[in-house]
This record gives structure tokens, sequence and C-alpha cells, in this order.
């Protein structure tokens, strides 16, 4: 016999509010970017009450500092292509691909921008990107079992030294990305790997 409780949905009211305020965030840094992003137009958008967001969330920053901690977890499709410089290459055009997407691309800058500008944003895009390293490591952990790098290489930093110039260039030298200068990051992180450096 099916109570009312039964038929609520998993995760409950909270939940949904919660999803319903991180997508709404989500489609206004698309179309606003983080200059443009306001408690009043998130509550808006996700149907949910100003001052419900302005308890939960308290600003700005803790919208995006929200989002980001739920993305930590979403699924990183890791490469796996057999060898490391495929997988390392993999990962660095992974990254490039996601500042072009025309949907996560604005999305990406703005969790970005917001963390050059407040504490608590950068905080969790700190936590963001050790999460994303973790997962990204895999490939280097493999490479390793394969006999491609020494066992004493720092796996995490293989992965921050590959992936580094595609934030330097967008976000330092506001420079555009080539696949070239992505596959020539991801090159230059392994053979540092290779040569002991890492």
């Amino acid at each position: 016999m099916e109570t009312k409780e039964s038929g609520k949905r998993p995760g409950g009211r909270s939940a949904r509010v919660r999803d319903a305020v991180r997508q709404a965030t989500l489609a206004e840094l698309l179309e606003r970017g983080y200059p443009g992003l306001t408690v009043e137009n998130v509550a808006e958008r996700s149907g949910v009450h100003k001052t419900t967001v302005y308890r939960r969330w308290g600003n700005v920053e803790g919208l995006i500092s929200d989002a980001l901690e739920l993305a930590r977890d979403e699924p990183w499709p890791i490469p796996d292509t057999g060898s490391i410089e495929g997988d390392l290459r993999g990962i660095v055009q992974l990254v490039r691909g996601g500042f072009d997407d025309p949907e996560l691309g604005p999305v990406s800058s703005a969790f970005v921008a917001a963390a050059m500008q407040n504490p608590a944003a950068a905080r969790a895009l700190h936590e963001f990107f050790v999460a994303r390293h973790e997962q990204s490591a895999e490939v280097v952990r493999r490479a390793i079992v394969r006999g491609e790098l020494p066992d004493v290489v720092d796996v995490r930093e293989v992965i921050r030294v590959a992936v580094a110039p595609v934030y330097y260039r967008l976000f330092v030298a506001h420079e555009p990305v080539t696949d070239r200068d992505a596959d020539r990051a991801a090159d230059a992180a392994l053979a540092a790997a290779r040569a002991g450096v890492l």
C-alpha cells in the first residue's frame, strides 16, 4: 500500500530546492556572467523564494560555491587510449574543450572570475580542482603500472602541470588555446614526468 510519504521523490524538497537553485545559478552565469549574477535573479528563475535563497546561500558567492561543490562530484570522462601520451593529451583537450563549449565555457569562466574576487568561491574552486585532479590522476597511475612512468612520479602534479598552460593562456595572457597548444602542454608535462622533474 502506497503512503503519502512513499510518493515523494528521492532527496525530498530540500534536494529539489537545491537543484533548482543550482540550475538557475548555472543558467544565470551562462546568460549574464559573474558580474550579472544576483540572488534575486536566481530566486526568480528557480521559483524559490528570495528569502529562502538568502537564508540558505547568503549571497552570490554562496551560490557559486554550492554549484562548484555539487559539480565537484560529477563524473569526469577520463580518457583510456592505452598510452600516457594519448590519455594526457585527452585530459588537456577536455579542459580546453570545456572552455570552448558555448554552454560550459561561460560558466567555467565565471567560476574562475568569482574565485579571483571572493575567498569562499576560491576555496570552492580549489576543492573542485583537487577532486578533478584526483580523478584525472588515474591516467598517470595506469601509466606507472604499464611501466611508462617511474613509480616515484607525483600523479596529481603531472595533471596540474599539464593543464596549467590552458588556464594561463585563457585567464592571464587572454589568448586562445588551440589543439596544438593543448597537446604541447600535455607533452611538456609528460617530458617533465619522464625526466624525474615531477
